[in-house]
């Protein structure tokens, strides 16, 4: 897929030990030729952890997309009106995010700009990372799972034995997924066996 002349919104929520993971997918819309628009959530920003600092993962995206973060819901708000994104996409995917997301709140830069491609009718990726998948959130999945324009990046229980309720998408399937969720169809299959 010729990726030039296409925005890509890039939003990172809280789950900071996937970071690293998804680096380098950002690096891969930016090397087919996307414009990458970085968005973060507000832990992203604040938050020291021992994957790495705030600074440094600011630093990262400023330096793999060359343009300025989206850090808040004022920044993000003109997402909307402007139609700039193409599609967005938001990888990690934290079971906070996704609950709210599929609860109508918008109380983050990454929320807004989900309300923005909503409003627009345009695609949404999802490469959900969380604890409780199949758990409690399991109907807030479910819920998007349903939803128009909503795409998810294909996921699987990471680790059954000691966290059963966990679900981590194939990040390295993030292009991809991208790529079919243009053309409006779910990359298939959709549950993999992660190992």
């Amino acid at each position: 897929m010729n990726w030039n002349g296409i925005t890509v919104g890039y939003a990172l929520s809280g789950s900071h030990c996937t970071f690293a993971e998804v680096m380098p997918e950002i690096k891969k819309f930016v090397d087919a030729g996307a414009n990458v628009v970085p968005i973060v959530s507000n832990t992203l920003v604040t938050t020291d952890t021992r994957f790495g600092t705030a600074k440094e993962w600011q630093e990262q995206l400023t330096g793999i997309t060359g343009n300025e973060i989206i850090s808040t819901i004022v920044q993000a708000e003109p997402l909307g009106p402007s139609k700039l994104l193409d599609i967005l996409v938001i990888a990690p995917c934290t079971g906070n995010t996704t609950s709210r997301l599929a609860n109508a709140i918008t109380d983050s830069a990454v929320l807004m700009a989900a309300k923005a491609q909503m409003r627009n009718g345009r695609p949404i990726v999802l490469a959900i990372s969380t604890n409780d998948g199949l758990g409690l959130n399991a109907a807030n999945i479910a819920k998007l799972l349903v939803a128009k324009h909503i795409y998810f990046v294909p996921f699987g229980q990471d680790n059954p034995v000691q966290k059963p309720n966990s679900l981590v998408a194939r990040m390295d399937l993030v292009m991809e997924t991208c790529e079919a969720a243009l053309q409006g169809k779910q990359l298939q299959p959709l549950l993999i066996e992660r190992t």
